[in-house]
């Protein structure tokens, strides 16, 4: 007997064009008052962050700038940037702040990103970025060896700080409010957590 042919089925072609990969060109032509972000082959554009968040990371650079970057009231040894540009591979990530010891990198380098990865980084979440923060980027700090993460959330008042270890995060404090804390990579110095929120306006006394 001469056997059958074995049958198969043809695949259903998708009547769903093919998602285009986001490039840096993307970004490149975003309006000047939004970040974008390549996460994934997907542009993430974020809006002018609102004034809570920006006091968070603001008042966070300002607090570790002196002691870490410029060795004033602390052990020096850090470059301490603001909304620095990575540029991880085929990933294109702003963080609020970012974070590179001076013996790992000796001069910043005259260029608008760093190739580099930083040895740490925080996010300021707000509701609309919170989960790209969390689900998207970690995993990407950590698979670039990104040793210690971050991450404050200006709504809730709190301050959560992760290391890398191997390839899983190890959440080492959670902390809020007007805690008094020393965090790593940065624990030489105490931070008061009470400079990080913009406390709400004193009601006007009633006259009457």
């Amino acid at each position: 007997m001469i056997p059958e042919p074995s049958s198969y089925s043809v695949p259903a072609m998708s009547s769903q064009p093919l998602r285009r990969r986001a490039t840096y060109q993307d970004i490149l032509d975003l309006p000047d008052n939004v970040t974008g972000q390549l996460v994934d082959g997907e542009l993430i554009a974020s809006p002018q962050p609102v004034i809570r968040h920006q006091w968070s990371a603001s008042a966070l650079g300002g607090d570790l700038f002196n002691p870490f970057h410029r060795g004033r009231g602390g052990p020096g040894g850090w470059w301490i940037i603001d909304e620095p540009e990575l540029h991880l591979e085929e990933d294109i990530l702003v963080p609020d702040i970012g974070g590179w010891r001076k013996e790992k990198l000796p001069i910043l380098p005259d260029e608008p990103y760093f190739t580099l990865a930083p040895d740490w980084v925080c996010e300021v979440l707000s509701p609309s970025t919170a989960r790209i923060d969390r689900i998207k980027k970690l995993p990407i700090y950590a698979r670039e060896g990104v040793s210690h993460v971050w991450l404050i959330d200006p709504d809730l008042q709190t301050l959560e700080v992760f290391r890398l270890e191997g390839q899983r995060w190890l959440l080492l404090l959670t902390a809020g409010g007007d805690e008094v804390v020393r965090a790593e990579p940065f624990d030489a110095i105490e931070l008061e957590l009470a400079g990080l929120w913009i406390q709400p306006a004193a009601a006007e006394p009633d006259r009457r």
